[in-house]
């Protein structure tokens, strides 16, 4: 019997007590099958736990977030940066909703934080595991699985608070209710992947839409019923997914602008414009108003389309920024992907397996596309996004044609597939020559014994072609486990994080920033603090954030704008990491605190949510994350000042920024953009300047 003939396997449990249930799992599973399986779950958490707290608050940004969504119920809603409400984060609140859950039980900490993006990193691999094992069986799936979690992409976003691990999760649920609609062509399964996309698109707007049109072609194509069926339960799903994530955008656009905060990103103040402009089309064109690149094309150190974030192009995902976070199986997925396509090409319509193929394939295609060609803003990080379609693709093809291992062309792409994949995997070593220089030839010379093996796996005993197939799977693990341990190893903040070893991603952020690598966290970065708190997270600690005030720590890179004003230097921000907090200026913030809605008001994201996050208290961020919305307006800000809603303004802002005195050296960097320009005049020129551990503030209460 084939692959192809192959059913998908009743969802029978074993009789007996539940936990016994758990343990044997389904009726007809070898013994082997569920121990198995609860293993890759439990193997894959205490990885992804182990020496979670050294990344501290991770991501500042999105941190402050959900330190204020801890705090109030509106700031939770509308994924405020601060529980007064000034301003939005630039992406829906749908990611941060479990993180400000988890802080309002426990309290504000680096595992309250991290722990909910860990438990959705093993359910990835689990729901990934249970699409692939349906229909090519429980080795398949733990094969899935096992790639998805050593990915080291994966391994990194998985223990990071940006949305994309919630967006990985959400993408992979989808495929799967697809993939259940295709087997039976329930409607209840492609209404529950709608409403799985809406989710989606509350964690990261349009990029939970790529892999739609894929999606809608299989179902239309391959689901069984009648083609009027088909059409009329994809509408349905469609009318899921816009009633799922259109409810908050509606309440969003209907609710009035004065009483709710500022949708960051935007430059209308619309949700709508934000998804797409700067969060849709200007991905795509890099014409994004408001960037941080600028807008528009080109004229960056990256050259190509992709202007100051790298040349574009079909070679992208292989090249010396993102090729270590995610392309080590890449080329072994797309010729499993075709072999498989060839072994079920002559199924029936509705063949299962050639739908897989079709489901998972299609959606590598087109988020590698898009993510190859778009000239907009683009970090390694995204490309977590194709860890699961790559792992499923690994799989299912792997099963598929070692079922089919008697035929020669069967073991021969087998052979090619483990051969190809330990020469890219000895290119992708040698990018980082001194580092483990033995595992790249260990690599090669497993590897090409492996290939040598499975190209005579139908004519050998099964059990030295198993081992055949183990050597050559480990062998195309190696690279990426140990990139993984590696990731694990250290902790990671700011804006842009990259996976692996000092080196092995050599990207950079846009025109007008300089990359300096290694460098070390100092002393208590990597630590919790007492109580289940980190370090900054209460009063009377310095924020987790220690290594942001221009550290780096062999995975994050340090950053330093061009320009006057420096490197910000003195406790100021960046526009991509935080600021260091000293004990005087946290003092003087606190001092009288609950007299003011806002203790302090700092240009860019970052730097703000470096003071909020060291007092507990809101903090306003002009001009969002790059300090370019043009919120609040200097009429705006002169009244929140004459109300007395704002004590101190924090001099240096995104980008760097020294402190400078002048009509612009207030703000440095990007706050000298637009309607902030305007605000740091004003502030320079009107309020006494104070100087606190070596940063600049003016104190909003004293005129000159």
């Amino acid at each position: 019997m084939t692959t192809a003939q192959v059913t998908a396997s009743p969802a029978r449990s074993r009789t007996g007590p539940p936990l016994v249930r758990l343990w044997r799992g389904r009726a007809d599973d070898a013994p082997w099958v569920r121990p198995a399986f609860l293993a890759l779950l439990l193997v894959t958490a205490g990885l992804y736990l182990w020496n979670l707290s050294a990344s501290g608050y991770a991501n500042s940004f999105y941190t402050a977030a959900v330190q204020a969504g801890s705090e109030s119920w509106k700031a939770f809603f509308f994924g405020s940066l601060d529980a007064a409400n000034a301003i939005t984060v630039d992406k829906p609140p749908a990611a941060l909703w479990p993180m400000a859950l988890s802080v309002r039980l426990f309290g504000l900490g680096s595992w309250q934080i991290l722990v909910p993006e860990v438990l959705m990193g093993v359910a990835t691999v689990a729901v990934l595991y249970a699409a692939v094992r349906r229909r090519f069986g429980a080795g398949a799936g733990l094969i899935a699985g096992a790639v998805l979690a050593l990915t080291p992409v994966a391994a990194l976003m998985f223990r990071f608070n940006n949305p994309d691990a919630l967006l990985a999760l959400l993408m992979t649920v989808a495929v799967y209710l697809v993939l259940r609609a295709l087997e039976d062509g329930r409607t209840k399964w492609l209404v529950w992947a709608g409403v799985a996309f809406g989710f989606a698109f509350l964690a990261k707007t349009l990029q939970a839409f790529l892999i739609l049109p894929p999606l809608a072609l299989v179902y239309a194509v391959c689901a069984p019923a009648g083609i009027g069926r088909r059409v009329g339960r994809l509408a349905l799903a469609g009318l899921a997914t816009v009633v799922t994530a259109g409810w908050w955008v509606a309440l969003v656009e209907l609710w009035p602008a004065s009483s709710r905060p500022y949708i960051g990103g935007s430059q209308t103040n619309s949700f709508l414009e934000l998804t797409f402009g700067y969060n849709g089309l200007g991905r795509i064109n890099g014409n994004e108003t408001g960037s941080v690149g600028g807008g528009g094309r080109g004229g960056g150190p990256g050259g190509g389309e992709g202007g100051g974030w790298g040349e574009t192009g079909i070679g992208r995902m292989f090249n010396d920024t993102v090729g270590g976070q995610i392309s080590w199986l890449l080329p072994a997925a797309l010729i499993l992907l075709l072999a498989g396509l060839v072994v079920t090409w002559r199924a029936p319509r509705t063949d299962t397996a050639r739908s897989a193929f079709l489901v998972w394939g299609g959606s590598l295609l087109i988020t590698l596309a898009v993510f190859s060609f778009m000239a907009g803003i683009f970090h390694e990080y995204y490309t977590v996004a194709l860890a699961p379609y790559i792992a499923a693709l690994v799989g299912m093809g792997a099963s598929v044609l070692w079922e089919e291992r008697t035929r020669f062309l069967a073991s021969a792409a087998l052979a090619v597939t483990v051969a190809g994949t330990a020469v890219w995997g000895f290119v992708l070593l040698g990018r980082t020559p001194d580092w483990l220089p033995w595992l790249r030839w260990t690599v090669l010379v497993t590897g090409s014994v492996a290939a040598l093996g499975l190209l005579l796996a139908g004519r050998l005993d099964r059990r030295i072609g198993l081992g055949m197939a183990g050597l050559g799977l480990a062998a195309g693990l190696a690279g990426p486990f140990a990139y993984t341990v590696t990731t694990l190893g250290s902790g990671h903040q700011g804006s842009i994080v990259t996976a692996g070893p000092s080196g092995g991603a050599r990207g950079g952020p846009p025109g007008g920033m300089r990359i300096f690598e290694g460098g070390q966290l100092p002393p208590g970065g990597q630590a919790a603090g007492q109580g289940g708190q980190m370090p900054g997270g209460a009063p009377g600690g310095t924020p987790p954030q220690g290594g942001q005030g221009g550290q780096g720590n062999g995975q994050q890179p340090r950053l330093e704008r061009f320009g006057p004003g420096g490197v910000g230097g003195g406790g100021m921000g960046g526009l991509l990491n935080g600021a260091t907090v000293g004990s005087k200026a946290k003092a003087a913030l606190l001092d009288g605190a609950d007299d003011y809605t806002w203790v302090a008001a700092a240009v860019g994201a970052q730097n703000a949510a470096s003071y909020q996050l060291a007092t507990g208290k809101p903090v306003m961020a002009i001009g969002g994350f790059n300090g370019s919305d043009p919120s609040p307006t200097l009429a705006q800000f002169k009244q929140y000042v004459a109300q007395g809603k704002i004590h101190y303004f924090v001099g240096g802002g995104a980008g760097g920024g020294g402190g400078g005195t002048g009509e612009t050296g207030a703000m440095g960097g990007m706050g000298g953009m637009g309607g902030n320009a305007e605000i740091s005049t004003w502030v320079s020129a009107t309020f006494e300047q104070v100087t606190l551990d070596g940063a600049t503030f003016y104190d909003l209460t004293r005129e000159k």
